[in-house]
């Protein structure tokens, strides 16, 4: 299994773009799959520079309906036709960030109706190394930086509950890797689900942690962060990070987990 970056918030060449977003191109025995699509065409510029064929996928599963995810999809969908595009089916809702005023996060208008768009609701295994879960329940804290985001309901805001929020697990040869986007279940509320679905824990994780912040952080949250990645620790396995992170929560979670935690970025590979 190969894992190329091509979109996230840094870069790891000059001669990459970076931009608040993520985009991961795998390339497993049977598939060639994109999980999201960053924020705008940029996936397509680093690909070519990659030498990543964007017209060879077979597959784009979007974690969550917010445009740093799927603003990239209207760019892709040009180039590629045949992709089947797995997206919950309260993706297409009307999101919005809200700090000084309210502020679209949502995804294009215009791919809801597209013919490539699988909605999806509850989950969906695609075949035996590809399998889309959601429904994840909390019992651990969620990320403090979910509160700025809503969702407009009949011309109210209310505050967003993620239920558009999937994860994608690949299966090769025994090895399982989890993906998020975000992780805005909160990320130990995600390996609960995944370990109470499979039975097991997987062999390594890719997701941001959505623990950026804008304002400076208190002790309260970097305890709160330092205990987190403690938790991590219990499961055995390796950690993937990136997008929405956030330098000093990794830091911090780098401090405690050692070479259980690494950072990726555009241009980044990953092979399993």
């Amino acid at each position: 299994m190969k894992i190329v970056t091509l979109v996230e918030n840094t870069a790891s060449s000059c001669t990459l773009g970076a931009e608040h977003g993520l985009c991961l191109y795998v390339e497993t025995r049977k598939h060639r799959l994109l999980m999201d699509t960053g924020a705008s065409d940029l996936l397509l510029r680093n690909a070519a520079a990659l030498n990543v064929d964007l017209t060879n996928v077979d597959t784009v599963v979007l974690s969550h309906g917010h445009n740093d995810h799927g603003g990239g999809l209207p760019f892709f969908l040009e180039i590629n036709g045949q992709a089947r595009v797995y997206v919950q089916e309260s993706a297409f809702d009307s999101y919005y960030s809200i700090h000084e005023k309210p502020v679209f996060i949502g995804l294009p208008e215009g791919v809801f109706d597209h013919p490539q768009i699988v909605t999806v609701k509850d989950g969906r295994q695609i075949d035996d190394e590809l399998e889309i879960f959601s429904g994840i329940c909390v019992s651990e804290p969620v990320p403090s930086a979910n509160r700025t985001l809503w969702v407009m309901k009949n011309g109210m805001f209310m505050q967003d509950d993620f239920r558009h929020e999937q994860c994608l697990v690949i299966n090769e040869d025994g090895r399982r890797v989890l993906m998020s986007g975000c992780a805005h279940h909160g990320i130990l509320n995600i390996m609960r689900e995944y370990v109470k679905r499979f039975g097991t824990v997987p062999d390594a994780v890719i997701s941001g942690f959505h623990l950026r912040k804008k304002t400076a952080y208190a002790d309260d949250d970097l305890a709160e962060i330092r205990n987190m990645a403690e938790k991590l620790l219990n499961y055995g396995t390796v950690f993937y990070t990136c997008h929405c992170t956030g330098d000093e929560p990794f830091d911090v979670m780098k401090s405690v987990m050692g070479d259980r935690l690494f950072r990726i970025r555009s241009g980044d590979i990953l092979n399993f």
